[in-house]
């Protein structure tokens, strides 16, 4: 790293370690939305009348899909008009569909907020990308995505906790009011310090020419598209758990009061696999890492399937082995979203939109898909998981040409 990257960067206009916590606090606006409402879901579905109980996902489903449909926008105007204003209008966004959800009467308006929020929030999701791409290349960005992701991960460890903590005191809907007013005080946070990081020479006007040539660029490019699509398949795998969460421990465990503390220690693999990133993925480049980490995501969920298969899953086995896959997964997602976007600095906007909108969505209909299969054993979600870890690495092997572990001639 220069010496710009820990002092004022010449374009965020921040010092590095601000540059990265506020990247960070943008992330976690996503993780929030999703994991704080997991302990609460029961109550929701009885207020908002919700009969079935795999029709609870509907709740996060319904945001992943606006998070991700938004984002094939975002990319767009953000390249037109700047990453700073585009971001400001995605966390007003964001904070008032928080609003409306606290005040949702029906599922239908529920949902309609959820996808309100998931709209505002594809713009954290799009623009943090599009940001450090504009400030940061190659593994200097794969490094600065790792240290955002140690805090943005701590966000899962505790939200569940902070969701459970507030319907101590309070009901449901002051989980949204959290929601409100931590995605006011991230935009206020945004609009004093952050200065827009894209160079004016890199403005692209809308016009239909050019907005199907940045997408032709990033549906063409060979590494771009196989990892973009090989991560769509890992978060299939991360949302089918996360549906299914609650309902495991509810429904097959019998252990609904460990919970909250089963999935904070999941997610902490996920945090100490991130740091561990940022400090070895210079030294050993991210193909070595990543691979090295799918092969063993896949090696970790095929043992979990055939446990369950077995019939001999026990709280403590599923916990270790899930707190395993997202160690891995915590290995594999910085550097598959750093590889499939550094060949695209020039296109960095549209590029993010197009990759953030196909592993959202993919990724929220494949959890869908694997949460509705929830037949009160964990055998569908731990065999979906594996499946999607071998779908993965298919599409790697394609992508790399059948070359794992090391990059192409001139390639990090």
């Amino acid at each position: 790293m220069t010496d710009a990257s820990t002092t004022a960067g010449p374009r965020h206009g921040m010092s590095f370690r601000s540059f990265v916590a506020l990247m960070a606090a943008l992330m976690a606006a996503n993780a929030l939305a999703i994991d704080s409402m997991l302990p609460a879901l029961p109550q929701m579905a009885e207020a908002l009348g919700i009969a079935g109980a795999n029709e609870r996902q509907w709740i996060i489903t319904a945001y992943l899909l606006g998070f991700g449909s938004a984002q094939i926008v975002y990319g767009t105007l953000a390249d037109r008009f700047g990453r700073r204003p585009i971001l400001l209008f995605g966390l007003i966004v964001y904070v008032a569909a928080s609003i409306a959800a606290a005040f949702a009467g029906s599922f239908e308006t529920m949902m309609a907020a959820r996808v309100a929020q998931g709209i505002g929030a594809a713009a954290t999701r799009v623009l943090v990308v599009s940001i450090v791409r504009d400030c940061y290349s190659g593994r200097d960005m794969a490094r600065v995505m790792s240290l955002a992701m140690i805090v943005f991960l701590a966000v899962p460890i505790l939200a569940p906790s902070i969701g459970q903590a507030i319907l101590w005191v309070a009901p449901w809907r002051w989980i949204f009011g959290v929601l409100t007013i931590f995605g006011a005080l991230v935009m206020l946070w945004a609009m004093r310090r952050l200065r827009e990081t894209q160079a004016p020479e890199d403005r692209k006007p809308i016009e239909v020419a050019t907005v199907v040539a940045a997408f032709r660029t990033t549906l063409t490019t060979r590494l771009a598209v196989g990892y973009m699509l090989a991560m769509a398949f890992v978060l299939g795998g991360l949302f089918g758990f996360i549906n299914s969460a609650q309902q495991v421990f509810v429904d097959v465990f019998r252990a609904p009061e460990w919970f909250t503390t089963i999935f904070a220690l999941i997610a902490m693999f996920m945090a100490a696999a991130s740091l561990l990133n940022s400090r070895i993925v210079g030294r050993l480049g991210m193909r070595r890492v990543s691979h090295g980490a799918l092969l063993a995501y896949i090696g970790l969920t095929g043992l979990h399937a055939l446990l369950a298969w077995s019939g001999y899953e026990a709280l403590w086995s599923f916990a270790i082995l899930q707190g395993g896959t997202m160690f891995c997964f915590g290995l594999v997602a910085p550097n598959f979203g750093a590889m499939a976007m550094d060949p695209l600095g020039h296109v960095a906007g549209t590029a993010s939109s197009v990759q953030g909108f196909v592993t959202t969505i993919v990724g929220a209909l494949l959890g869908f898909y694997i949460g509705q299969h929830f037949d009160g054993t964990v055998l569908p979600l731990t065999l979906s998981v594996a499946l999607c870890g071998v779908a993965a690495l298919g599409i790697v092997l394609v992508a790399e040409k059948g070359r794992l572990f090391r990059p192409s001639a001139g390639r990090h």
